[in-house]
């Protein structure tokens, strides 16, 4: 057995491979092979080259820059702050024009808070008390405005009080506004200046009209005939997300800005175009849901005759800002054309694989065709030349 063995693998070392085409004369096999040589060349031309422009070089290594601008004024009166005119230095933060920014809408101010001690704000729920040993002196309120002193502050009769704190007194109590502070800022404009790169190309653009016209962005406005005017009025921006200016106003919220830019660049430059796509980023659950809105706190600090620090706290709902930008562009190349040639190729040889499959085993006289497909040759055996009487029958069987 090891001498046989040692044998036969000596010759099958030796042996030799080759091709051999067989044409099978079978109709079905012949139709679902062309069928399947019109798939794979539709998906290369049209998919592969016209949709996903496989013969083009791309990059996605966008470099840009943004520049933001908000212009407008208003005024407003309340008993608060008075007789106020508003101007960008007042409602934009921060006001450097960065890609994020935030315009005031509404505001709850709490004017002259000093150090000092006073009674913490009833709403906290840690800071209700019924006597002195509920205010461990030295704690902070947790989301309270300071720390306990160990005193329970209680108001006339009522058993239950609030803790007296050191903070910064009185402690913010009001309410927000039922309308918005700076409900007339819709009609204010936003500019937003963007540069773009495609290190790989060297190709630079604006979303700016390139022109000599120095009024040109004093009187434009941003539409559909007007793509290279960045200039936005704040009321559509608001419009294009789907909301409404006054109830954003009044509660906050946060607005997505992206500019889109696909650039082929084996046509001329003026075809690379900018795209804006504006969009709702914050939560809007459907009622009056905590999670609704935006706002922050800040404070103005100021110094009395006499040295001492006081200062007028703001909460702030507004509009906050996020300006993203995407984009790729793509030049022709010949190496990624002719991979997607050569894999074109190859899922034709695919094709030829699969109809093989069906041809040599799931279709009658399957043993016919493997046995023309597969032949064994042995040199020095020849053959008397003659065909016998039953290959002629199974040939003219598989020919009907």
């Amino acid at each position: 057995m090891g001498q046989a063995g040692c044998k036969s693998l000596s010759r099958a070392l030796f042996d030799y491979k080759t091709e051999k085409y067989v044409i099978a004369k079978n109709k079905k096999v012949g139709l679902l092979y062309r069928l399947l040589q019109v798939s794979i060349l539709t998906y290369l031309v049209v998919w592969v080259f016209l949709v996903k422009k496989g013969y083009q070089d791309i990059d996605t290594s966008l470099q840009s820059s943004i520049i933001t601008k908000v212009k407008g004024v208003t005024f407003t009166n309340t008993s608060d702050l008075g007789e106020r005119l508003w101007d960008v230095a007042d409602y934009v933060i921060p006001p450097q024009g960065e890609n994020i920014f935030f315009i005031i809408t509404n505001l709850i101010v709490t004017p002259n808070q000093r150090q000092e001690t006073c009674a913490e704000s009833e709403s906290i729920p840690n800071a209700v008390c019924y006597e002195d040993s509920d205010c461990p002196p030295g704690e902070p309120v947790i989301t309270g405005n300071g720390v306990r002193t160990g005193r329970c502050l209680q108001s006339g009769n009522m058993q239950r009080g609030t803790c007296e704190i050191f903070a910064w007194c009185p402690v913010e109590t009001k309410s927000r506004p039922e309308k918005p502070l700076l409900g007339k800022a819709e009609d204010f404009t936003i500019y937003i200046k963007n540069f773009i790169r495609f290190p790989k190309f060297n190709f630079s653009k604006t979303n700016v009209l390139d022109t000599k016209d120095r009024d040109f962005l004093k009187s434009c406005r941003f539409g559909p005939k007007n793509p290279y005017c960045p200039i936005f009025r704040l009321g559509s921006v608001v419009s294009w997300t789907g909301s409404n200016f006054q109830e954003i106003a009044l509660k906050g919220g946060v607005i997505g800005i992206q500019i889109e830019w696909n650039c082929d660049l084996d046509k001329a430059p003026s075809e690379c175009n900018p795209r804006y796509h504006f969009s709702r980023l914050d939560s809007r659950i459907p009622g009056n849901s905590v999670s609704s809105g935006y706002n922050f706190r800040f404070a103005k600090y100021y110094r009395d005759e006499a040295g001492v620090e006081f200062r007028t706290l703001m909460k702030a709902y507004g509009i906050r800002f996020d300006v993203m930008v995407n984009g790729r562009a793509g030049k022709f190349n010949i190496i990624p054309t002719i991979i997607n040639v050569a894999s074109g190729v190859a899922l034709m040889g695919v094709g030829s694989f699969f109809c093989d499959l069906v041809l040599i085993y799931f279709i009658k006289k399957s043993h016919f065709y493997r046995n023309k497909k597969y032949e064994e040759a042995r040199s020095g055996h020849q053959g008397n030349g003659k065909v016998n009487v039953e290959q002629l029958r199974d040939l003219q069987t598989v020919e009907a």
